[in-house]
């Protein structure tokens, strides 16, 4: 129970401290209204789930990995910016592959839907 506890609060800092993670809980709650509009089948949920998953994991660690930096080195040092720059490139990757899965599972519905509209 404890590590649950640890675990929620985790999450809350993250949502509380970083823009993004706004940003991420949006594009999910946007993903979740689309998919039961479009009544998308367990395999497409599974992908969405996924993908969704690998972006807030991704801003999760990406969020330690400040975290932990500023804690062992306060100045700006380059090698600390490098690894900032890459866990920052890691969320940029997975929100973009989240973005081509959204595409994929999305798009021709809502090109069908589109097409409907006189």
């Amino acid at each position: 129970m404890r590590s649950l506890r640890y675990a929620f609060r985790g999450i809350r800092r993250i949502l509380r401290t970083q823009h993004n993670a706004w940003l991420h809980a949006l594009a999910t709650a946007g993903v979740v209204v689309a998919g039961v509009g479009f009544q998308v089948s367990a395999m497409e949920w599974c992908l969405l789930v996924l993908a969704m998953t690998a972006v807030w994991t991704a801003e999760g660690i990406n969020t330690a990995m400040e975290l932990l930096s500023d804690a062992v080195s306060p100045q700006d040092h380059p090698l600390v910016g490098k690894a900032k720059d890459a866990a920052a490139g890691a969320v940029l990757l997975s929100a973009i592959g989240a973005a081509v899965i959204g595409v994929i599972v999305f798009g021709p519905r809502v090109m069908a839907a589109l097409s409907r509209v006189p």
